[in-house]
């Protein structure tokens, strides 16, 4: 599988923010593997794992448990580039963010987008896909400001959410004061999605600097950028379309062509040109997320079946053994702690 990536222009700006928190950015992203240096070159991708191991040696070197969740430093430096040009020249947040549910890709393809209408209004959300290590908690809420910061640079106006939630438990060393201060609320903590909730009418308030034919122009340069990543292949699209809904239950292929504004038969007609079948991609993409998931210890393995949208954990079992040759508990301990592993098989032996 293709591994995930970032923007340089996204890796940048969180760069120039722990810059900005006094941290050695070129120490930091030397250890971490990231060139920062390439990081000016616009055809520059970084791994979503790098991405991952500099934020804990951000962490780590800081001592901030709350680092990144400073409203003022991601609305500066949270770089989402020539979407978030389209996103300004749009006519609202709820038009220009039903695009970013494919547009994010350019941003990230290792994060996943949602708009999800409630009786309130519409959720807002983010996962993040890919990762052969635990996504660190501050990555997470980083991005997500970074998405309610610019939903009020983007109209201009003091908006406030009437829910967050995180699904990472509440920390203790950094108590409420900082997600009021990033949020204006505390948010609901050890939820089944990183999210928050806006108003409709803050979705469908005018955009000030909305420009008919900027966004022409800068929706065509976005769709450009996913058909230079491959983006725009239907299988693509299916694999993170599944991404995004397999924690509801798996999903049916003529389900993820609605969600596609595709017939089931046209879909099932461009994933034989592409010479793969729905299956498939609903497989590969289940090995993708196990290999996240079973490398978070806070996950237990009914979890971890839950999220995949398998019926029960037997279902799992027998796909890890597929996958990886192991059952999941024994590939878990094996990434997790091979040292372990290894001087357990030369006792054995």
């Amino acid at each position: 599988m293709t591994p995930r990536t970032s923007s340089a222009a996204w890796v940048r700006g969180i760069t120039d923010m722990m810059a900005a928190e006094g941290l050695p950015a070129a120490e930091l992203c030397a250890e971490a593997g990231i060139d920062l240096a390439a990081l000016q070159l616009p055809q520059t991708r970084v791994d979503v794992d790098k991405i991952s191991r500099l934020w804990e040696l951000a962490v780590a070197r800081s001592g901030k448990v709350a680092l990144g969740l400073c409203p003022q430093l991601t609305a500066r430096y949270g770089n989402v580039d020539v979407v978030g040009y389209a996103l300004a020249s749009g006519p609202n947040l709820l038009v220009g963010f039903q695009h970013l549910t494919r547009h994010m890709a350019v941003i990230s393809d290792c994060t996943t987008f949602a708009l999800d209408h409630d009786a309130r209004g519409y959720w807002i959300s983010i996962a993040h896909i890919g990762a052969t290590r635990p996504i660190p908690r501050q990555r997470v809420e980083y991005a997500l400001l970074t998405l309610f910061t610019l939903c009020c640079w983007l109209t201009r106006r003091e908006l406030r959410p009437l829910a967050v939630e995180l699904t990472t438990p509440q920390p203790a060393a950094t108590g409420e004061a900082p997600y009021h201060v990033a949020f204006g609320m505390l948010p609901r903590f050890g939820q089944a999605a990183n999210r928050f909730l806006l108003a409709e009418a803050d979705l469908r308030a005018d955009i000030p600097t909305h420009n008919p034919s900027l966004w022409a122009l800068h929706e065509r340069l976005v769709e450009t950028e996913l058909d230079h990543l491959g983006q725009s292949l239907t299988s693509t699209r299916v694999r993170t379309e599944v991404a995004r809904i397999l924690h509801r239950g798996e999903p049916r292929r003529e389900d993820v062509a609605a969600r596609l504004h595709l017939t089931d038969r046209t879909l099932q007609r461009r994933l034989q040109a592409e010479s793969v079948s729905y299956q498939q991609l609903l497989d590969d993409t289940r090995c993708e997320l196990a290999r996240q998931y079973l490398c978070d210890e806070r996950r237990s393995l009914a979890e971890v079946a839950d999220l995949l949208g398998f019926a029960d954990q037997s279902n799992l079992f027998r796909a890890c053994k597929r996958w990886f040759g192991l059952p999941p508990g024994q590939y878990r301990a094996q990434v997790l702690y091979p040292e372990a592993e290894g001087q357990g098989s030369t006792q054995a032996a």
